[in-house]
């Protein structure tokens, strides 16, 4: 019909690293023009967790820059995520097309849609290294804190509000791309700005009581919750400084408090446990604050009040504050 076209293709990522399978490619986008005007085709790919993914627009060296304007492309500039739309059939200019039901919940998603990959390749070689634990001990924890993932995040979710994988879920994900085995508990952070008061009855008739509740709104809020089998998860909120975030921590003994640095992050997709899930966007940065630059290796003895190279002593809850700021259950 006249129209000139340019297709980019690229493996799976979830492919990567395993040789046999990498010369898969699927289609990623498709860009037609004709005359002043273009068509960019963005193909979406279904993905587990109900979700859908596209692909980077990665402009190969053979490619004319010049085919279209690329920067002023709303898609491509990076993967992206987003919820599996329901479509609705409308007629526009005589023409049947689909789009979401929910149109301006789709185009909210846009801005916020970007995806990071978990590192397949170095997740393989970590585990040629460190073998992985299959003991049943091992397995049944990992088994029960994936579902309690699944629970807090539906649970979240629900409520509108946005968490994302912290501490040793976090490492677990970058590192290794699962759960690590000894880890023994679910680590999540919030924003405070997104904290509701009924988050606690939220959990609880999800069948998750409160283990303990640290601090308060205005500082150093922390909760836990106990889920089946013995694994915890714990949520902690984070607090923004003009050039750092901060959560904090409790000594329930002492009444003593901690504060964990973090560099400035913003928030990113990824698949986790078969679910589509946040992660700091400067992954890397978060991980090096928290666990240090020996963070590839495994450390199975940690001390949450001294370990971490970004932890610094935050003064002590006055006793007239204790009944408030220290609730144990």
């Amino acid at each position: 019909m006249g129209f000139q076209c340019l297709k980019t293709e690229s493996k799976d990522p979830r492919l990567d690293g395993i040789d046999s399978l990498s010369g898969t490619e699927i289609p990623l986008h498709c860009i037609c023009k004709w005359a002043t005007h273009a068509i960019h085709l963005v193909v979406f790919h279904g993905r587990s967790g109900n979700y859908l993914w596209h692909g980077h627009l990665r402009l190969k060296g053979h490619i004319d820059r010049k085919f279209v304007p690329f920067r002023k492309l709303q898609f491509g500039h990076y993967p992206g995520a987003f919820d599996r739309p329901e479509l609705q059939q409308v007629t526009i200019d005589g023409l049947e097309v689909l789009i979401p039901k929910d149109p301006a919940h789709f185009l909210e998603e846009i801005p916020h849609s970007r995806f990071i990959e978990c590192k397949y390749k170095e997740a393989r070689t970590f585990f040629q290294q460190y073998l992985d634990d299959n003991t049943v001990e091992a397995m049944t924890f990992q088994k029960s804190a994936k579902e309690l993932l699944q629970l807090a995040a539906k649970t979240l979710n629900k409520l509108g509000i946005r968490f994302w994988l912290s501490s040793g879920t976090c490492l677990g994900w970058y590192r290794q791309c699962s759960i690590i085995p000894y880890s023994k508990d679910v680590d999540l952070g919030i924003f405070i700005q997104d904290y509701k008061s009924d988050i606690i009855l939220a959990f609880q008739e999800a069948g998750l009581p409160l283990k303990h509740k640290f601090g308060k709104v205005e500082d150093s809020l922390e909760l836990s919750f106990q889920g089946k089998d013995d694994v915890k998860l714990d949520i902690f909120f984070f607090y923004e400084e003009p050039d750092y975030m901060w959560n904090g921590g409790t000594q329930a003994k002492t009444g003593k408090k901690f504060k964990y640095l973090f560099p400035k992050f913003t928030l990113c997709w990824t698949e986790f446990v078969d679910m589509k899930v946040h992660v700091p966007c400067e992954t890397i940065e978060y991980i090096k604050a928290n666990y240090g630059k020996g963070w590839k290796i495994p450390i199975k003895t940690w001390d949450w009040k001294s370990s971490p190279p970004n932890v610094q002593p935050n003064g002590i809850w006055p006793i007239s504050e204790w009944d408030e700021v220290i609730q144990l259950y």
